[in-house]
């Protein structure tokens, strides 16, 4: 059983994603001699939409988990791996999605706010959530 789970949804990604589909739908539909590849960038557009809409983190008691929608995008901590564990505020350039930031890598579905780990081979990797606090207490009660 989980210590803390949390799900984000990235309105904000989902809407521009479904804006962009809706138009190439549309550019699909009216230019057909361009169907190949307006049919190639709308399957990247549904496919991302499907991939990285949601944000999730588990950790138990063990592990801690961050995935993206339905899982195939994800990253694996083992809690003894863990040195650290605070609350951050990511600047507006970082964006969202999976980036390699001055802090390490950072998986982000929505505003700007994250858990930096701080991990005993020294890197680090920001999660971004919209529940830090708790992350951090939740990360805190499995290590100990």
């Amino acid at each position: 059983m989980p210590i803390y789970q949390h799900k984000q949804n990235g309105t904000v990604m989902r809407v521009a994603l479904g804006l962009g589909i809706a138009l190439l739908a549309l550019f699909f539909i009216l230019e057909p001699e361009q169907r190949f590849v307006s049919g190639a960038v709308l399957a990247i557009l549904v496919g991302c939409l499907v991939l990285l809409s949601t944000l999730s983190v588990k950790v138990g008691s063990e592990t801690l988990i961050v995935s993206f929608g339905p899982g195939l995008i994800r990253k694996k901590f083992a809690i003894r791996d863990i040195r650290t564990a605070r609350a951050v505020r990511n600047p507006w350039y970082y964006g969202w999605g999976i980036r390699l930031t001055p802090h390490g890598w950072m998986f982000n579905i929505s505003g700007l706010d994250a858990v930096e780990l701080e991990l005993t081979n020294g890197r680090k990797f920001r999660i971004g959530t919209d529940d830090p606090l708790n992350l951090v207490a939740a990360i805190q009660s499995a290590r100990r």
